[in-house]
């Protein structure tokens, strides 16, 4: 399985990102073709004491590279990437990662 792990840093207007990821960016995502999964955890977000801990993660599950690739390259997927720069003011990363179940 593969997911993408999306860390979104502290907005400057909290309550502003929470209406747009709520109302535009959510809709967005959840439009993007052959998504098996998405989650949210909107905190508390334990992290590094030294470091500012993640104002929300998302989570975006595929069942493979070439679902992955497919969806974050169509044009809902590219709608998606570019909705972050209208709400996402205090940073956003994004990891790519291969799940192997263990237990």
């Amino acid at each position: 399985m593969k997911r993408v792990i999306v860390l979104y840093g502290t907005p400057e207007d909290p309550a502003a990102f929470d209406r747009h990821y709520a109302e535009v960016h959510t809709p967005l995502t959840t439009a993007m073709p052959k998504l098996a999964g998405f989650e949210i955890s909107r905190g508390p977000v334990a992290a590094n004491p030294t470091a500012d801990a993640p104002y929300l993660v998302a989570t975006l599950s595929y069942t493979s590279d070439e679902d992955m690739a497919a969806s974050l390259g169509s044009p809902e997927g590219q709608a998606a990437v570019a909705d972050l720069a209208n709400f996402a003011t205090g940073g956003v990363r994004l990891l790519t990662i291969d799940v192997q179940t263990v237990l």
